[in-house]
């Protein structure tokens, strides 16, 4: 009985036990899905391919209303989430935040300076990864397979996961031709 009890006390305590989205320190959205890194592009890339998980870096800010639509309308998607969750490594990173990232270069840098750097300039983006190191020298932004700036729906965004798995960017399939496609193939069904 008193297990249960602590327990329920701890989901209480923390809503990111229970699974669900809440606000950190930093003003962002926090779900149990995200990672915390010491932010090195090429050591998170690498735990990723450990894991047999996908790299994906999400940018946000504090008080984004896209971000907030994401992570309460999107995200919690139980079809969206464990597509996360079985398959995506993340790593959140504050558009204005100060927090050192390390860069595929080489290169460390604030958050802010970093997204600068990467000429993010709307939040939220979600950058997706190929499953090995790009070439020496290249940042973050030239390694990206995809990049999804902007707040969709349930259906895009599962759209998008599954195209990056399908790896649909190293064919000659646009993605929008891809969710054509797809939309094609339910309304015959």
């Amino acid at each position: 009985m008193l297990k249960k009890l602590v327990i329920l006390l701890a989901l209480a305590v923390s809503p990111a036990l229970a699974g669900e989205t809440f606000i950190g320190d930093d003003g962002l959205h926090k779900t149990d899905w995200m990672r915390d890194t010491f932010r090195d592009m090429a050591e998170d890339m690498e735990e990723a391919n450990a894991e047999g998980k996908r790299f994906m870096v999400i940018i946000e800010q504090r008080g984004c209303i896209y971000c907030t639509k994401m992570h309460e309308q999107v995200f919690p998607d139980p079809e969206i989430k464990a597509m996360i969750e079985e398959n995506y490594f993340v790593v959140q990173i504050n558009m204005f935040g100060d927090i050192e990232v390390t860069d595929f270069d080489g290169e460390t840098l604030s958050e802010k300076d970093m997204i600068s750097k990467w000429n993010i300039v709307f939040t939220p983006t979600m950058m997706f990864f190929d499953d090995k190191l790009p070439p020496e020298g290249s940042t973050a932004a030239q390694a990206a397979v995809m990049t999804m700036p902007g707040a969709f729906g349930k259906f895009t965004t599962l759209s998008m996961f599954q195209y990056i798995l399908e790896r649909g960017n190293e064919g000659d399939e646009h993605f929008q031709k891809y969710v054509a496609r797809i939309i094609a193939e339910r309304n015959d069904n």
